[in-house]
């Protein structure tokens, strides 16, 4: 099993420094839960060159109430050195333990190419392609109640349009190599009576980029209550033959490689038996390995 879906730092920190023995330890709770490989993955938005290159992208963005929030939330995040956070993972990578580097990367209406060019040179295993926001409405931040509120006065069809809009868009940059969580937009549990449109056109979306999708634990841990992707999500994926990841997308230590064996049985159930690995945006197959089986206790004798 692999997660290639990591983050080193929760969003409540802000200024962070990224360490060998932070990664070092991510790799070893990974292997102790069954997971040969993993991807750190931090969220672009996190570097301050991302700042520097696409700060204020929001002021071409619809929702003026919003604005304010999207400055903010980039502000407190974008404290990190981008040519440092590469260093630290390669020097692990050298050191022979089982990580790849990686960003997720957001998807920015008509700035991929500005995000392309900040990305060249850079030695990324893994690009994960992500959709965070619908114009400045940060959707997947329930804990801010202006946010929270739009849930209430938005048609929820028109979300999921513009959602999948947003990602077909991503798909047909070219930038990205796998979509992160899929169906994230489900994630305040509010989905349409009929989606099967929109798995279909996000099903269509990763064929015709050649992108792989994640299959994520996270959503279990959200209010949603359900994996990344939707079990009708992931059937569409597999009959069309779209190469999977596995992702626990923690943010701490402790949910590193969560719940890794529901999905290998998620996948197993599915007649899926590889999964898609990547090097140097390369990707290579890694097959599934069976689950581990625990030892059998020797039944005592009855008096």
């Amino acid at each position: 099993m692999l997660d290639y879906h990591l983050h080193l730092w929760p969003h409540s920190q802000s200024d962070a420094q990224t360490t060998v023995e932070q990664v070092a330890a991510y790799c070893e709770h990974a292997a102790a839960h069954g997971v040969t490989e993993i991807a750190v993955t931090e969220h672009l938005f996190r570097f301050t060159q991302a700042k520097d290159r696409l700060g204020g992208f929001w002021n071409d963005l619809p929702g003026d109430h919003l604005r304010p929030g999207m400055a903010a939330y980039w502000d407190h995040h974008a404290r990190v050195d981008l040519d440092e956070y590469v260093e630290v993972v390669e020097a692990v990578k050298a050191a022979g333990l089982p990580v790849v580097l990686g960003l997720e990367v957001d998807y920015y209406k008509d700035r991929m190419d500005d995000v392309a060019d900040l990305l060249d040179g850079y030695p990324f295993d893994v690009l994960l392609g992500s959709v965070h926001w619908l114009g400045t409405w940060r959707f997947d931040v329930l804990s801010d109640p202006l946010v929270l509120a739009e849930w209430d006065h938005r048609a929820i069809d028109r979300v999921w349009d513009e959602y999948t809009l947003a990602m077909e868009e991503l798909g047909a940059s070219g930038v990205c190599d796998v979509f992160a969580h899929p169906d994230l937009i489900k994630i305040a549990g509010r989905v349409p009576d009929v989606p099967d449109e929109f798995y279909d056109r996000i099903t269509e979306a990763a064929v015709r980029s050649g992108m792989a999708a994640e299959v994520s634990s996270a959503g279990w841990r959200k209010p949603v209550g359900e994996e990344y992707p939707a079990p009708p999500l992931l059937r569409r994926f597999v009959e069309q033959g779209v190469p999977l990841t596995t992702a626990s997308d923690a943010h701490a230590l402790p949910d590193v490689a969560d719940r890794a064996d529901d999905m290998r049985g998620l996948l197993v159930a599915a007649g899926v038996d590889t999964l898609r690995g990547f090097r140097q945006r390369q990707p290579h197959e890694i097959a599934i390995s069976p689950a581990p089986e625990l030892p059998v206790e020797p039944h005592g004798h009855g008096a």
